[in-house]
């Protein structure tokens, strides 16, 4: 029921908060200052305040951590406790709850040196605790954590968690409070407290340049590996913002493609077609606007984009990886926070939509779970389910099995003779096959260790991007020869132990079923990754043929075939693709080969399922079919 109660906030609880905000900003304090400042004010409040320290976390390439969050690297020999990070945390008890429940609100800072942006969404966290501490009506209880973001804000985030929920394991970014009580003076309080089960967290950021053309807040909902919380949470912070505070809700979108002309002119189609349709009958209202369209298409492909890539998009992805829906809200002032004049105004906005969220959390008997998990967002209030987006998938992946059954079937072909001869030979062409799998599993080991190679290179100190690119792609090429010489060779084979013409067609159809299987499981991990794997994959995998047999036809249809296969074969390659996707929507300049590994490290150090699908399904699958175009040449 949101909205359904009138907001509590008043400006006394703003005015309380601009003294925090002034402390923070006109002293000169340090990091230990900066959290007792806080801890201080969360005391004064009643409300139950611990800190906790953790060690800074370096992301690195590890090949077993997967399907994890990144928690590895973590930097916790000989380090200086001065670099220790320091969470603070403050907890309000629900008078009317029984402590199995908790709402969680974050707010990252750099403790070293509070920014005005940092210090007003502390303002706003700090005004909403502290009318939480004071009502009758609260069931849940609230954690407020102040997470030190000198070292990351995801970082923080996840320490925390790390020891929220699952306090019997020490040392994974845990510091033992003895080993640093010497140095590290800040205060300290009785253990590490905590409260109920989360059932929502809410990341509170405010925008630290201004120059909008009106207050406005971009939402942030990705998590790891494509993950995004139930689409409840941001219907309500949707429908608060707007219809209540009068605030602007945007999400992130491919700003390339607002200004395409292909698009814009696909969209003054559909609104010509919609108005045309009206003419002829009008219950027929399907028409869309052309700038809503290129709007909403732009907001669908980021919306693609960032799941597929499996990389979370906030601090808020720490949650997602405990199955805690939650949501990065960055508000983005008019005018800069240090300039703002208006600030008790922008703060109590700000406050009371985060009361509301709040309170509408606060009256669910249950978790979300009514509503989609699985979405594309095209607007902050509108959606595509995973009902309509799985139909273009099955299209695309339907014709694999069925042109495998059909190119195995045509390979095994031969003429039935009651002879005992026949019968064997019959056998031996049915179990030809198998000589196909062993190459498509040579091939697949391959892109197994072409996925570790990052590993050992990047034990390598003081290389760039480019140079790391040119020596994973040589090791890559010497690794294929390697495995193909010692596991018998795909590629290099020679003339006499070719058999007949229908070996293409067999490992076309083992190829085709490990495509399909590849991109089956990967849809189970994540849809868009798979989606988007299946626009690159599937078409080269149907049309691959040996280019030889295509030109030797000499025919119209053959040539093009033939040269749609290269060019297939050409987009493909995961380094092509990335450029031409990168160029496309941010342009070619300054692009280099480097730009690849970079953007390969974010996947892995990530722990991102989507790295494994690039090095164990896309790229063996892309080798096979390149593979079958140069059959026999």
């Amino acid at each position: 029921m949101p909205g359904s109660a009138n907001s509590m906030l008043s400006t006394h609880d703003v005015s309380e908060a601009n003294k925090l905000i002034n402390e923070l900003t006109q002293s000169h304090l340090t990091s230990i200052e900066s959290q007792k400042l806080i801890a201080q004010y969360m005391s004064a409040l009643d409300a139950e305040v611990t800190h906790h320290k953790f060690y800074p976390q370096l992301n690195q390439f590890h090949p077993l951590h997967f399907f994890t969050s990144p928690d590895s690297g973590l930097i916790s020999e000989n380090i200086s406790c001065s670099l220790l990070g320091v969470n603070t945390v403050g907890i309000v008890r629900a008078p009317r709850g029984d402590g199995k429940e908790a709402i969680v609100l974050v707010t990252p800072i750099n403790s070293k040196k509070v920014g005005p942006g940092e210090a007003l969404s502390l303002g706003i966290a700090y005004s909403v605790f502290s009318l939480l501490s004071r009502v009758t009506w609260l069931a849940k209880d609230v954690v407020w954590l102040v997470a030190d973001s000198q070292y990351g804000e995801y970082s923080a985030v996840a320490a925390w968690l790390t020891e929220y929920q699952a306090p019997v394991s020490r040392g994974i970014g845990i510091v033992n409070s003895e080993q640093c009580n010497g140095s590290n003076t800040i205060d300290e309080y009785d253990g590490f407290r905590r409260a109920g089960t989360m059932a929502a967290a809410l990341v509170i950021k405010v925008a630290e340049q201004g120059n909008h053309i009106e207050d406005s807040i971009n939402i942030y909902a990705e998590a790891s590996n494509g993950q995004m919380p139930n689409l409840d949470l941001i219907n309500i912070v949707n429908y608060l913002a707007v219809h209540k505070q009068g605030l602007r809700m945007k999400v992130k979108k491919m700003w390339s493609l607002l200004g395409s002309r292909w698009l814009n002119t696909l969209g003054v189609i559909f609104e010509s077609l919609g108005h045309i349709a009206r003419s002829l009958d009008p219950k027929w209202k399907f028409s869309i606007p052309a700038a809503e369209y290129v709007e909403g298409a732009a907001t669908l492909a980021s919306s693609l984009y960032y799941q597929g890539l499996g990389v979370p998009t906030g601090p808020h992805g720490a949650f997602r990886d405990y199955q805690v829906d939650a949501i990065t809200l960055e508000i983005l002032p008019k005018v800069s926070p240090a300039k703002m004049i208006r600030r008790n105004d922008f703060m109590l906005r700000g406050g009371r939509l985060i009361e509301g969220i709040i309170r509408s959390i606060n009256n669910l008997l249950e978790k979300f779970h009514q509503s989609f998990f699985l979405y594309l967002l095209t607007s902050p209030s509108k959606f595509v389910s995973v009902g309509v987006y799985m139909i273009p998938f099955a299209l695309l992946v339907a014709p694999l099995p069925i042109v495998a059954a059909s190119l195995h079937a045509d390979a095994n072909k031969s003429t039935p003779l009651a002879t005992p001869a026949s019968e064997v030979d019959v056998n031996r062409k049915s179990w030809k096959w198998l000589n196909s799998a062993r190459k498509v599993l040579v091939i697949h080991l391959w892109g197994a260790v072409v996925s570790l190679l990052p590993y050992f290179l990047c034990q390598i100190p003081n290389t760039t991007a480019t140079t790391n690119f040119i020596t994973w792609g040589l090791l890559s090429a010497f690794s294929l020869v390697i495995l193909s010489l010692i596991l018998g060779s795909p590629i290099f084979e020679t003339a006499a132990s070719q058999p007949e013409k229908s070996e293409w067609a067999s490992l076309k159809s083992v190829t085709i079923s490990t495509t399909f299987i590849g991109l089956s499981l990967m849809s189970v991990i994540n849809f868009a990754t798979a989606e988007i794997g299946a626009l690159l994959i599937v078409p080269i995998c149907l049309m691959a043929r040996p280019l030889r047999l295509d030109v030797q036809a000499r025919s119209l249809r053959t040539l093009l075939r033939a040269i749609c296969n290269l060019a297939l074969g050409f987009i493909g390659f995961p380094p092509v693709a990335y450029v031409l996707m990168k160029g496309t929507f941010e342009g070619f300049h300054g692009t280099n080969v480097g730009d690849y590994w970079n953007w390969v490290e974010s996947l892995w150090t990530w722990n991102s399922a989507t790295y494994l699908y690039v090095g164990v399904v896309h790229l063996p699958c892309w080798a096979l079919c390149v593979h079958i175009l140069f059959h026999h040449c």
